[in-house]
């Protein structure tokens, strides 16, 4: 492999940990903070690229659309905690599962009727479009490193408003002991709702910045989801600077990895052989790690303080 070829992998790899981050962080907060499964966290990752689709089309800005799928995608939050989520609370898992997978399936479908079942795609803004020379013989797209940049910004953000804010120590607080703060005169369950509409922005950004990337498609959501579990129980269920971590971690172990197993594997099989098998060999060392981690350390590599 050549460096320039492994550059590019690792960038491409830190974009792919970033964009789980930002799906991770907000499924870590539901699911730590407040104990709630929410199997369609990952469908709001879906609902953020076709908002964006939809607004660039009605608009025909690029920008005024992301800031209007942004609000659309918060209120989209609210509403399903009011609606649905907040009568879950006190249920069983495998109630907050049923009805959550019924959320997958409803909304799966109504992408189909509002924008059918074809494949769909946007064009990066004409601001960030071309590329920029890294090293002599590197040119990378600007869209692909803004990116980079704007979710280590989001990255920082949420660590500091969870650890050093009121509304942080709130938020970890009511997952410890909601009925303390209640008595305090804290409205949990708004600060719950408030988690909720957080966490399906942060889905629906990471849906936003992937459209011009990816395809955009019913579904889209549903295998991205899965890997999101899989950060979270790397890095530790409710740890934001876990999340972050082992999002890094699995992005840059599906990207290097789908190399480099093919390549050890093309030194024993033809080319052919090891093009078919090596990606599919390299989509489970994530699980793995994963499995690893639970072997050695439980609770994830950095699990939230109070953990048990």
């Amino acid at each position: 492999m050549s460096l320039t070829l492994f550059l590019i992998l690792c960038l491409n790899g830190l974009q792919y940990g970033l964009l789980l981050f930002l799906i991770a962080a907000g499924l870590t907060l539901v699911f730590g903070v407040m104990g709630f499964i929410n199997l369609a966290h990952g469908v709001q990752y879906m609902v953020g690229a076709y908002l964006i689709f939809a607004f660039t089309g009605l608009t025909g800005s690029f920008w005024l659309a992301l800031v209007l799928s942004l609000i659309t995608a918060l209120l989209i939050g609210l509403l399903l905690e009011y609606v649905v989520f907040r009568h879950l609370y006190s249920r069983s898992h495998l109630d907050q599962v049923l009805a959550t997978f019924g959320i997958i399936i409803f909304l799966n479908e109504l992408a189909k009727v509002l924008f059918g079942p074809a494949t769909l795609s946007i064009d990066t803004p004409e601001l960030l479009s071309g590329s920029i020379q890294l090293t002599e013989q590197l040119r990378y797209p600007v869209y692909r490193l803004v990116t980079i940049g704007v979710g280590l910004v989001v990255a920082v953000g949420l660590f500091l408003t969870i650890s050093y804010t009121r509304t942080g120590m709130l938020i970890r607080a009511g997952s410890t002991t909601p009925e303390m703060v209640s008595a305090l005169g804290v409205n949990v369950k708004q600060l719950f709702q408030i988690v909720f509409g957080v966490g399906a922005m942060l889905a629906g950004f990471a849906g936003v910045i992937a459209a011009p990337i990816f395809a955009i498609e019913p579904g889209m959501g549903d295998n991205i989801l899965i890997i999101a579990f899989v950060v979270i129980i790397i890095g530790g269920v409710g740890s934001i600077g876990g999340a972050f971590v082992a999002a890094i971690l699995v992005g840059l172990i599906d990207t290097l990895g789908r190399s480099l197993v093919t390549e050890a594997l093309g030194l024993v099989f033809n080319a052919s052989m090891a093009n078919q098998i090596g990606p599919a060999l390299a989509s489970m060392l994530i699980y793995i790690l994963m499995a690893a981690i639970l072997v050695f350390r439980p609770k994830g590599l950095l699990p939230a303080k109070g953990a048990t």
